[in-house]
């Protein structure tokens, strides 16, 4: 019963591309058209990995592949993924997955509550993993986000040093004025910040690896004074600040705390301060977080579509004086992790067990197949309390860029 529910299900939607599904007993099916592109084929080891499949396919997609129970030919998750995501996309929802998406949808709120507690617990789970982890596939700034690629060929530490450059260019920074930097990370933005435009930066995480990184690489840098980091909850920063970033960090938020969120950005801004959220998206209206990626990699996250953060800005008292959409950027980027992932795969398996990278494999292709074909982008909502404290062109966004290059 299994193998023919799949089957009907992978025939209704494949259309483009071809896929080839041994299954157990040694039935060989295909989909799709036969030499047409892209292609994969997959190995179904067991009947309960059927079942699974069957029955729940965005989740045990994920949890098969980490357990070893399918197997996909030349280990190329990128074109398995690829594949699948490209005819979701075209083919829409099936039945077969529309019982389970109706009841995401339906509890879309619940799961994204996001109190304080849950919020610490939900950053632990994923940015509390050790740092000599993240080392292995980061660039040397451990920049845990979209990297910004200005011209082919550039290596991730160049695209990454051009992101934040771009994002303090929209911060229109003058030396001695103060940044919250909300989420900070291992502290690379604030550091940035503090000593390349004399910035005076508090950088709050709610993971203690982050933080403890993030002082120490301060400590050593000589930038204690005007850079510090806390173990703190962004709700709970009080005071003013000339200027707010948030890098990566409004993925965690939740639908629920949206407006939460930008009337506290509001507040804690200045009267002439500027704010920059730079946040994964989807080029498409509301949905849900696919099941496996909450469950296993970021629980509680959740991309938005650009309506749903529109609407709640329009509400807060900011005005937003400019939005960018990046895309392709973040494909490009997790490009360049997985093949560091993958060249440090032996040293990675001293930290962590066979079955964690195999998770993380999966999770950095499938996120770059939807970055590469799915719908995901990345926004920079540019905000301020008053139109006026912004340029009236994007004159000085490019300037020094051309500058540079003339140079």
């Amino acid at each position: 019963m299994w193998s023919r529910i799949l089957h009907w299900y992978l025939k209704g939607l494949i259309r483009q591309g071809l896929l080839q599904v041994s299954y157990p007993g040694g039935v060989l099916r295909e989909y799709g058209e036969r030499g047409a592109n892209p292609t994969a084929a997959v190995t179904i080891r067991d009947r309960q990995t059927l079942r699974r499949l069957a029955s729940n396919p965005e989740m045990a997609l994920g949890e098969a592949y980490t357990e070893g129970a399918i197997t996909v030919k030349n280990d190329d998750l990128h074109g398995l993924m690829s594949l699948l995501l490209q005819n979701l996309l075209n083919r829409g929802d099936h039945w077969l997955r529309r019982p389970g998406h109706i009841a995401r949808v339906a509890l879309r709120l619940v799961w994204q509550y996001n109190p304080a507690r849950r919020a610490r617990e939900n950053a632990a789970y994923h940015y509390d993993l050790s740092c000599d982890f993240y080392r292995l596939f980061l660039d040397e700034d451990m920049q845990y986000s979209c990297a910004y690629f200005q011209s082919p060929g550039q290596s991730l530490e160049e695209a990454q040093e051009a992101k934040k450059a771009h994002i303090a260019r929209k911060l229109l920074l003058q030396p001695g004025q103060t940044v919250l930097d909300i989420g900070c990370g291992w502290g690379g933005m604030g550091l940035t910040l503090a000593r390349d435009h004399a910035a005076n930066v508090t950088g709050v995480t709610l993971a203690v690896e982050q933080q403890a990184e993030a002082s120490r690489r301060a400590r050593e840098a000589g930038l204690a004074d005007h850079a510090e980091f806390r173990l703190q909850d962004y709700r709970h920063v009080e005071g003013r600040f000339d200027r707010i970033v948030s890098v990566g960090m409004f993925e965690h938020v939740g639908v629920p705390h949206y407006r939460e969120y930008f009337e506290h950005l509001r507040d804690r801004l200045d009267d002439g301060g500027i704010a920059l959220v730079h946040t994964i998206g989807r080029c498409a209206p509301p949905d849900v977080t696919n099941p496996w990626i909450e469950h296993y990699i970021f629980p509680g996250g959740y991309t938005p579509a650009m309506s749903e953060v529109v609407s709640v800005i329009e509400r807060s008292g900011l005005v937003i004086t400019d939005v960018e959409v990046l895309r392709y950027h973040y494909a490009d980027t997790l490009q360049h992790w997985y093949r560091r992932f993958m060249s440090n795969l032996d040293s990675i398996r001293q930290i962590y067990p066979e079955r964690f990278c195999r998770m993380w494999r999966f999770y950095l292709a499938s996120s770059e197949a939807a970055f590469r074909v799915g719908d995901q982008v990345v926004f920079q909502f540019q905000l301020a309390r008053r139109g006026s404290a912004v340029p009236v062109t994007r004159d000085y966004l490019y300037a020094s860029v051309a500058t540079e290059k003339a140079a």
